[in-house]
């Protein structure tokens, strides 16, 4: 599976495919995502509606083979699905599921059980994911979109404080400050004071952008000692992309749970290797950050994941205003059950968005 195709668009119309053809293509793909082995004429021709001879089997498989929809992995006559066969499933033949009432409120009754921290939502979201679809869940959730509700500094040893932030929706965090020497005690609170007057309701972002040019303008009315406090919050709080999303994975083990070979192991192995790479995985969950509705990547459509043939399917999740603060979904082999997962993955964003809409 190695054809790099746009995202979306299988490259194949299905009118290319008559109905012969595309009941041979359907039987082929489903068989490869119920079992991941390639499927020979043979089998098929035992499976399909329309009696066929295991010939005009293979006759009709060369002619998808051509269209490249399917390959013949070198230790089998059978065929498997290429990246554009699964694309073109997705995009043209599968029918997408629904989730049935009880599933509805399974997700909504553990994901609301998580108690009022974000984390701890997102947190039990995708490890609810995980457990559903028995591949990775993940979150990728942008801190810069908290709204603030308070700021205080803690004072550690004479040369570190902590800096506890306190989001509007309950989302505390802590940052480690280098603090000048010599400052007195009364310097941390007068920034904690001058601070928590200026942030309120404010993102980081928005909070950044006021304090630099306040500091900048000399307009802080703070002394020199104070002022340096709230540079060094205001440094801490510009850690660039990796400190203001977060990035929250769980499951992988459950992509342990099906291996069939020895291929499938190092797919898994380099497939971890890729989600150690924190930074480049916020890159690929971000793309889905400007899209409604839910987004697959599936295997080299996404560059991160090309070598392990992996998929991934998110959607975004929005704050009470609306915006689209963060994404949620599963990354797993290319096998995924993808009319069963997308519902899962949209419904899971939805229910996240709603309680963190408050």
């Amino acid at each position: 599976m190695s054809q790099d195709v746009p995202i979306g668009k299988s490259q194949v119309s299905l009118a290319q495919l008559n109905e012969r053809s595309r009941e041979i293509f359907r039987q082929i793909v489903e068989s490869y995502l119920t079992t991941g082995e390639p499927l020979g004429s043979r089998n098929l021709s035992r499976l399909i509606t329309t009696p066929l001879s295991p010939a005009s089997v293979r006759n009709v498989m060369a002619d998808l083979e051509q269209l490249g929809l399917i390959y013949a992995p070198h230790t089998s006559a059978g065929r498997l699905p290429t990246e554009l066969g699964l694309r073109f499933f997705v995009d043209a033949l599968m029918q997408v599921g629904d989730l049935n009432d009880n599933e509805r409120k399974q997700i909504e009754a553990q994901v609301a059980g998580a108690g009022k921290s974000v984390e701890n939502v997102l947190a039990e979201a995708s490890g609810l994911l995980s457990g559903l679809t028995r591949a990775a869940g993940v979150v990728l959730a942008a801190k810069a979109n908290v709204r603030l509700k308070h700021i205080e500094f803690v004072q550690l040893d004479p040369t570190q404080a902590l800096a506890v932030m306190v989001g509007e929706d309950g989302q505390v965090e802590n940052r480690i400050l280098n603090l000048p020497i010599g400052l007195p005690p009364s310097a941390l609170v007068e920034a904690g004071n001058y601070l928590n007057a200026r942030i309120r309701g404010k993102t980081l972002a928005e909070a950044r952008t006021e304090l630099e040019r306040a500091l900048a303008q000399g307009q802080a009315e703070l002394d020199q000692l104070t002022q340096k406090v709230v540079a060094a919050g205001l440094a801490s709080w510009s850690g660039g992309e990796r400190a203001d999303r977060q990035l929250i994975v769980r499951g992988q083990a459950h992509l342990l749970e099906d291996l069939r070979a020895l291929e499938d192991l190092e797919r898994i192995r380099l497939l971890f290797d890729d989600l150690e790479t924190r930074r480049e995985v916020a890159d690929l969950l971000g793309r889905a950050e400007s899209a409604e509705g839910v987004r697959i990547f599936i295997g080299s459509e996404n560059k991160l994941f090309s070598m392990s043939g992996s998929s991934t399917i998110i959607a975004p999740y929005h704050d009470r205003a609306g915006r689209i603060v963060g994404v949620i979904g599963v990354i797993g082999p290319t096998r995924l059950n993808y009319a069963r997962v997308i519902p899962m993955v949209d419904y899971t964003a939805k229910v996240v968005g709603k309680l963190l809409a408050g």
